[in-house]
Order: structure tokens, then sequence, then C-alpha cells
């Protein structure tokens, strides 16, 4: 085909059509005998099997997001890239060289800088990612580590200090933002920040990328004026720091594009020839794509591509047209994130589901601090291993203009976000409405706008009316993975927490989806990681009245990390017989506590981890003037059959332990709910939910919804008849009476 392309080209003089087709047959040949270099690799053989190996460290080792499996939450572990040399049962039975990914709970794995050679013993696992031939498991400590060479001890000297001492001088999101912004390191943003930073479309300030290449260049240059006369050697000592700076802030995907971009624009000054910027595009896109095949699968990649793109087609045309209607150094001054959002929103919106409208107004706010931040921070680096002193005057300098990005982060990420449906249905939304927008500021006449403004417009009503949770909601639950969150609304931006399921980010955005600014009552079933973890999302500026838990404290070690979070929240032990109400918009609330009693038992152990505490759950039933709804946590049949006397039937029930096998059935018959909500995490490893079950409540006639299959569950409720909606597609309303 590609073949038949470039004749075709060649004999109509469609010399683009044949550069077109160059370009894709190479990219795909790359991709192509790198795969099959992987799959063929002798690492494959040893799937599924414990293996010796000796890796060489391609990437600096980061501590992986904490993970919950099951109940319970991971240990710490730290995740990088290396090159596998040799692989063996018990000694070295293969030599070859090809990339692995290392996932090791070893500590010591923090101090290993790329080329260090050492030896591990561990499991080789399949791996969905696709630039790499195998996952290895470490299990143990590392063996027989080389020495780091004197060039990686100096670079990691640099970055740790630079981390340290921007901590030292600001303890704050501003400390944690220097060496995100300087080198690239992010280890010091907690989770709540970076959040912030994505929402307000920040991210990619810490992302080292073409602006900051463009920066060090630049002030590399006007130093070496003093110095230097001759123009070629001045590009030559650029190009030397250039090369010292990749070294140091670690070669990504936007790294690359931008060292590959500029070094095609030294060349062409250092030449006499004329530089542009377009083409080094191209050239940058093509050197990158054929080193490594799989950044074009990257979204960074794509994203940094965009914005570069948008930065030198857009931005100029921007700015003359809106140069006619404010001063012209505004418009130069607003052209720049307006191009680069515009060309990125597609793929932000594939990826989030949203974009937000405050993000041109967050970076045109943060721009102006960029600039100062990675001079005097790539200075402040340079120093910090033997002197820290005059670092720590450079890092208090730019710690203001830190702490201001800072704010203006955690300003807009306040502000509502425009709903899109995530993957290939939101891609092509946003692009569409990208074209429109260019249409109407670049191109057609003012009639033509009129109709691209309509357009434009369906478009965007269209966004509005099948976001979700669209309108008014009485329940929702909220999609948390493997995990249970339910919401009831209260009115006012308030909401009634139950459970806050096993991802921080997770819970955090379903409740600013949900719109809830308050929680007057958190309800922690018990404290399984499942139900508890992302407490730590649920606090992200809202303010929590009361908790109640369960009086099994059991497991200490994730009690203790939620008293950590909620220190000053009352806490409440919920016992059987315990009453209470709560106001909402539509009505009183009533809150009846079914379990757990306050006398000790033991029952039967059920398979899977932690029958004693499942049991323990805090079960209520909530009354509300528009439904009735049952929620359990995760107790198993024992307790169920206990309780099954003092239930009645509900409208709603959200099925016990995700809706696995071990369910009472009497307890089911006895509320043959209108609405089954299950909450379960797509292709979990345990069978839930478990077929009997959803035959047990297809019997029941119940319309069952789970959060695998449906995403996050909203339920109007209305004199017990119900609309729901789901947040996994565009359905529509759907009416559902009680029989």
């Amino acid at each position: 085909m590609f073949v038949f392309l470039s004749l075709f080209g060649l004999v109509r003089g469609k010399t683009l059509l044949v550069v077109l087709s160059c370009a894709l047959l190479l990219g795909a040949s790359m991709m192509s005998l790198r795969q099959a270099s992987l799959e063929k690799s002798a690492v494959r053989e040893f799937l599924g099997k414990n293996a010796v190996m000796k890796m060489q460290v391609i990437t600096d080792p980061n501590q992986t997001k904490p993970k919950v499996f099951g109940s319970t939450l991971a240990p710490p572990s730290y995740s990088f890239l290396a090159t596998a040399l040799s692989i063996g049962v018990e000694y070295p039975e293969f030599h070859l060289r090809v990339p692995i990914r290392v996932i090791a709970a070893d500590a010591s794995v923090v101090g290993l800088l790329p080329g260090q050679i050492f030896r591990a013993t561990g499991s080789v696992r399949s791996s969905k990612e696709a630039r790499v031939a195998a996952l290895f498991i470490v299990r143990g400590n590392i063996q027989d580590a080389t020495p780091a060479s004197r060039w990686a001890q100096s670079l990691g000297s640099i970055r740790t200090h630079l981390s340290q001492l921007s901590h030292n001088v600001d303890r704050g999101d501003g400390g944690a933002l220097i060496p995100g912004m300087v080198l690239g390191d992010t280890s010091l943003q907690d989770q709540a920040f970076r959040d912030a930073m994505r929402r307000s479309g920040l991210t990619h300030l810490t992302a080292v990328s073409g602006a900051n290449f463009a920066i060090i260049s630049l002030f590399v240059l006007w130093c070496m004026q003093w110095f230097v006369r001759s123009i070629r050697m001045r590009l030559i000592f650029t190009t030397i720091a250039l090369m010292g700076f990749i070294a140091l802030v670690r070669p990504s995907p936007s790294v690359l594009r931008a060292a590959a971009m500029a070094s095609v624009v030294i060349f062409a000054r250092g030449t006499g020839k004329r530089s542009d910027s377009l083409p080094a595009l191209g050239f940058a896109i093509a050197a990158v794509v054929v080193g490594d095949p799989w950044q074009a699968r990257d979204p960074g990649f794509a994203l940094s591509v965009l914005a570069t793109a948008g930065l030198l087609l857009l931005a100029p045309r921007i700015a003359r047209w809106l140069s006619r209607y404010v001063h012209e150094k505004i418009a130069g001054a607003l052209s720049p994130p307006i191009a680069a959002v515009v060309m990125c929103a597609p793929i932000l919106v594939a990826l989030s589901g949203y974009i937000g409208p405050m993000t041109v107004i967050a970076n045109l706010l943060a721009a102006p601090m960029v600039a100062p931040i990675t001079v005097l921070g790539f200075i402040a680096a340079l120093l910090s291993p033997f002197a820290p002193a005059l670092s720590v005057f450079f890092l208090y300098l730019i710690r203001f203009p830190a702490d201001w990005i800072a704010a203006v982060a955690h300003w807009s990420a306040k502000f509502p976000v425009v709903q899109f449906t995530t993957g290939l249905v939101g891609f092509a939304m946003a692009l569409a409405i990208m074209i429109a927008v260019l249409a109407v500021l670049l191109f057609l006449k003012t009639r033509i706008r009129y109709v691209i403004a309509i357009v434009l417009i369906a478009l965007l009503a269209f966004s509005w009316m099948t976001r979700w949770p669209a309108g008014d909601w009485q329940i929702a639950q909220c999609d948390v993975g493997q995990g249970d969150s339910l919401v009831i609304n209260l009115g006012d931006h308030r909401g009634l927490v139950i459970d806050a399921g096993p991802d921080a980010a997770l819970e955090d955005k379903c409740l600013r989806d949900l719109g809830i600014k308050s929680v007057p009552l958190l309800v922690l079933t018990h404290f399984h990681a499942d139900h508890v973890e992302g407490v730590a999302g649920l606090i992200n500026h809202r303010e929590v009245g009361q908790v109640w838990v369960s009086n099994n404290p059991e497991p200490v070690f994730e009690s203790a990390r939620v008293n950590k979070w909620l220190l000053g929240v009352p806490q409440v032990n919920a016992l059987a017989g315990s009453t209470a109400s709560i106001a909402s918009n539509r009505g009183l609330i009533t809150l009846k506590v079914l379990w757990p009693d306050d006398a000790g038992q033991t029952y039967e152990v059920m398979p899977g981890d932690g029958s004693a505490i499942n049991n323990s759950s805090i079960a209520l039933l909530v009354s509300a003037p528009d439904f009735t709804l049952f929620t359990a946590g995760d107790l198993e049949p024992p307790v169920q059959a206990q309780i099954v006397d003092s239930l009645m039937r509900v409208d709603i029930y959200k099925v016990s332990h995700h809706g696995s096998l071990y369910q009472d059935s009497a307890l089911m018959s006895r509320l043959s709910p209108t609405l089954a909500l299950i909450s379960v995490g797509t292709g979990n490893s345990y069978g839930h939910p478990a077929p009997q079950t959803l035959a047990v409540l297809d019997r029941l006639r119940s319309r069952v919804y789970r959060t695998d299959k449906s995403g996050a569950i909203a339920i109007g409720a209305n004199a017990h008849r119900f609309k729901v909606r789901t947040s996994g597609g565009s359905k529509w309303w759907q009416k559902v009476r009680l029989g």
C-alpha cells in the first residue's frame, strides 16, 4: 500500500503524498521491527516463572501510587525501566538486551541511578506496557550493584539536593512545584495538588518541554555573549549546556522532542541558513518516533507536539485577530495559552472526559512566573551540591512565584468543568468544537460564522445534556473501582457519604461531579482499604461534620490512617438500634442502624479476606420522602440472616460485598428492591458480582446497575418513582416505576 501511494504520488506530482507515505512506511517498519524483537526475546520463555536477571537501570526508580488489593493496601513499591542483560533460573542462560519494567518493594532501589548494573531474583510477568518485553517483580533485595559513574552521581546529587532544599525553603505546594518545573521531579507533590494542577490545565508546567529548552537556551546564549564573540562558538556552548540539561532532567518524551527540535534550530543558525520552526518540529517528531516508536502512542508526547504546533501555527493568527479588539500586548499574552488549549483539547477530553474553561485564564496568570522559576531554579540546582547557602537564596526568591502558581492552580480547580464522554466519542466532540473554533477565529467570513456558532452551541448543549449526573438526583453510586462509595443528596451542595472507596482521586472526582462541597455525615461501614482509602480525596476542600465508624477498629493500620485524615472530626461508634435524622432539601431523611451490636460474636469464616471485619460492617436503613434504601458494607450471610427480620421491602439496595457469591437469599427476598446497585471494579479477580447473586436479583425482578458496566450511577427519585442515569455512555434517563 505504501509503495502504491508513493508511485501514485510521483506520477501525479503529489510531493506531500510521497512524503506522507514514506513517513508511514518508516514509522510502521520501525514499530514492527521493535515489536518483533520484544516478542521473540528470550525473556518470554520465563513468563510466569522465577528467574535471576542482570539489569542496567534506565530511569530513576519512583515510588508508585499505593494500590488497594481487595481489603488491604499494598506496601509501597518502586517502579523503573531497565535493560535486561542476562536471564536464567540459577545462572545466566541467555545474554540479551531488551527493555523491561521492574517493580521492587526494596527501598534500597531508590539509590539506583541510570547506568548502574545489578542482579536480582524475582518473577517474570507479562506486561500491558507495549515498550517492554516483560514485567519483572523483584523478590528480596537487589544484589551486586555496580557503582554509579561520577557523571550519574553528579546528576543524581543535583536532583536530590534541589528537592531537599526546595522542601526546606517551602514545605507547601510551592516548594513541591519548584523541582517539577526545573527538573521534572514531581516526587514532592501530593495527590491533591496534582489533581488541582491537572484540573486547572497547568500540569504541563511540571513536564520539562520546549518552553524550558527555549528559556535555558536564551539564558545560556545571553551569558555567552560576555565571554565569546563567535556566534558559532556560542551555539556550541549552548548545545553542550542543553545536552547536560537533557541528562539532568532525564529524557522524557517531551524532552526528546524539544531536544530534537532545538538541535535543528541551533544547527541552522550555526551554518547561517534560515531556520524554520515547522520543519524543525517535523524533524523532531520523526527523529523521536524512529528512535522510540512507542512515543507515538504516548499522550504526553502528543500533547507536547500539539501544544508546540499551536504556538507556531495558531498563536500568531489568534494574536492578530485579538489585536482588533484589545491592546496588542494583551493579544500577544492571550494567544499562546488559547492556541495550546485549542490544539490539545481533543486529547485532554479523550483522557479525562472534561476540560476546564478556566484553563486559559490559569495559564495566563501563571505564564509570567515560568521564566524566573526556570532560570533561577536551574542556577540553584547547579549550585545545590557545593554551595547550598547560595542555592537557598535563589530558591527563596522563586518560592513566591511558585506559591503564586500553586494558588492559581487551587483557585482555578474550584470552578466547574465542561463534562464530555471519555474515549473516542469525547475526542470526536472536542475535535469538532476545536475545528469550529478555528474556523470562526481564522478563516470563515461573517455569514458562515453564524452557522458555525449555531453548530458550536448545539455541540455544547448536547455535552451539557449528556453530562453526569445531569440535573436533579437523590442517590449516586460513585465509580471508584473495586470498592464502595455511595452519596445521598442533601441539597445546597451537601451530601451524606457512605464509604469513600479505595482511590482518593476517584472519590474526589465523583464528589466534584456531584457538586458536593460539604459532608455533614460520613459513614465508614468498616475499615477495609477498599472502603476508606478514598477519605484523603473526600476531605479535599470539603468539611466533614461527623463520622460514624464501626466498633471494630481492625485493621489498625487503616483505622489509624483514617483518624489522621479526619483529625478533629467528631466520631461516633454506630451500634444497632441507633437512629438519627438529617435535613435535606426534599424533607427529613431518617437513618436506622441495624448492625453491628455491642456483643462479641464469632461467625463462620467465608473464603477470602477479613470475614470478621466484614461482619462488623454498619448496616443502615435509610428512609426519605421519595425513597427507601438499605446498605450494609460487606456483611456476609451469617449476619445478614440475623438482621433479616428487621428489614422491609426497599426501593434501592446497595448489594453487600460487591455482589459476591456469599449472600443470604432470604435477605434479598425480604428487600425485593426495585433497583440493585453493585459497586465493583472492571475485570476484578474475585469474580464479583457472582452469577448466582445476579440470578437471585433477576428472579426478584430487580433492575441491576453495576459500576463496572455502567460507570457512576445517579438516581432521581420522586414519590418512589425513579430515573437512572449512568456516566458510562450517553444514555438518556431511564424511567423505572415501583411495581
